[in-house]
C-alpha cells in the first residue's frame, strides 16, 4: 500500500479548510423527526468521501438489508445503540462503535433501543448520497412512487435490496 499520486502541486499550502459549528441545523428533516446532517458531500470534497451525521428519535427506524455496487459505506456510532447488521448477525453497537462495509457487503441498521441515537455515515468515494436520502423524505410525504419508478430511484442510487 502506497500513497496516492499528489493532487495538489503548490509549494506554499493554501487555505482551504470548511468549518460546520456544532450548532448548524441539520439539512434534512424527515417527518419521522429524524435528522441528517451533510458534514461533507461528495461534491465538496471533489467525490472523494461523504460524511453524514444521522440523528434517529426513540421510534423504530432505518433500511433493511441491502447492498451498494460502488460505494463502501462506514458507521461510527455517536450515541444511543444502533442495531447493525453485518450481512450474517445484527450487533448493538454502542458510542465508539466502528463498523466498515465494504462494496457489495449485505447491511442494514436500525435503531430499536426506543431511546434517541446517532451516528456518523461515512461513504467512499462520495457519491450523491443527498438525492437518495431527499428523496427517501419526500416519498414519506407524497407517497411511495409505483414500483417501476421505485425500482429507477434505488438503482440511480446503488441501493440494492434483500
Amino acid at each position: 500500500m502506497t500513497y496516492p499520486e499528489p493532487s495538489y502541486f503548490g509549494d506554499k499550502g493554501e487555505i482551504s479548510a470548511t468549518f460546520r459549528p456544532a450548532g448548524h441545523e441539520p439539512e434534512l428533516t424527515y417527518q419521522s423527526g429524524n435528522t441528517v446532517d451533510y458534514l461533507a458531500t461528495g461534491a465538496s470534497t471533489g467525490g472523494k468521501f461523504g460524511l453524514y451525521r444521522w440523528n434517529m428519535g426513540p421510534e423504530p427506524s432505518g433500511p433493511g438489508p441491502h447492498f451498494h455496487r460502488s460505494i463502501s459505506e462506514s458507521f461510527f456510532i455517536l450515541t444511543g445503540t444502533v442495531r447493525i447488521f453485518t450481512g450474517d448477525r445484527w450487533i448493538d453497537a454502542t458510542p465508539g462503535d466502528f463498523i466498515h462495509v465494504p462494496e457489495g457487503g449485505i447491511h442494514a441498521f436500525r435503531n430499536e433501543s426506543g431511546e434517541p441515537a446517532s451516528m456518523l455515515l461515512h461513504f467512499s468515494p462520495g457519491a450523491p448520497r443527498e438525492g437518495y436520502f431527499e428523496g427517501l423524505a419526500e416519498f414519506a410525504v407524497s407517497g411511495r412512487p409505483g414500483e417501476e419508478e421505485l425500482a429507477e430511484f434505488y438503482l440511480r442510487h446503488d441501493n440494492y435490496w434483500l
